[in-house]
């Protein structure tokens, strides 16, 4: 699902992602399914994948999301703007910024002298088995 919004630079599209919550054990016994071609991701399904809701709400806490929305309004050129646009230190952002990338919500850009934050998801749907 594509949602639209805007940034300083016009408007952008927001992606709302799947979220998923299952023992570690599971989300390893997909992987190895998916990449043998045993099994297909259906349509819908989520598309990162968290080992307990604790780690859910470290990546995705208030602060953290608050931060995606700066990224996603302000479009920094880079995470040193970032950093004097938030007032966070530029190392525990950039650690922040690292973590969130390795779950795909932040897409970080290599240019020539600096990386640019691109918010890649804005709205999150979470599906967690019991």
């Amino acid at each position: 699902m594509w949602l639209t919004g805007t940034s300083a630079h016009g408007t952008i599209p927001m992606k709302t992602i799947g979220v998923g919550v299952m023992p570690q054990e599971q989300i390893r016994a997909r992987a190895i399914a998916i990449a043998k071609g045993e099994y297909k991701p259906k349509p819908g399904e989520p598309k990162i994948w968290f080992s307990s809701m604790k780690s859910v709400a470290e990546v995705l806490s208030d602060q953290n999301r608050a931060l995606l929305k700066v990224i996603r309004e302000t479009n920094p050129d880079s995470m040193a703007v970032l950093a004097r646009a938030t007032g966070r230190q530029p190392g525990n952002l950039s650690r922040t910024l690292k973590t969130m990338s390795r779950y795909g919500l932040v897409d970080l850009q290599r240019e020539k002298t600096h990386v640019r934050p691109v918010v890649t998801a804005t709205e999150f749907r979470i599906l967690a088995a019991a």
